[in-house]
């Protein structure tokens, strides 16, 4: 019985193996959403760090969040970080690519 225990469990182990080895070592995450607004408008929302405080959901978590702004003042090279309380937490974020109305990389 221990015998059939062990060729099962090795049997899964394989096939455990097998398919890990078969994933892709990088991951990629893109999210994408319609806005009822002329793409002008948004573009100049997201691509600019300072406006995100008057819609982003995580600021109104902490009202005495801790923000700056560096780098650039909108588009590439901008830079924003954050310290807040453990619902909003700390973090950074690089605009690293900004064509106007067409596409934001951050």
């Amino acid at each position: 019985m221990l015998k059939k225990i062990l060729i099962g469990f090795g049997i899964i182990l394989v096939v455990f193996v097998a398919i890990v080895a078969f994933q892709p070592s990088q991951d990629s995450v893109e999210r994408r959403a319609s806005v009822p607004a002329p793409a002008v408008v948004v573009f100049a929302q997201v691509n600019d760090f300072h406006n995100w405080e008057a819609w982003s959901p995580w600021a109104k978590l902490d009202p005495a969040i801790k923000q700056t702004y560096e780098g650039a003042p909108a588009g590439t090279g901008a830079i924003y970080s954050w310290a807040g309380n453990n619902k909003v937490g700390e973090g950074r974020m690089t605009l690293t690519e900004s064509r106007p109305s067409d596409l934001i990389k951050i």
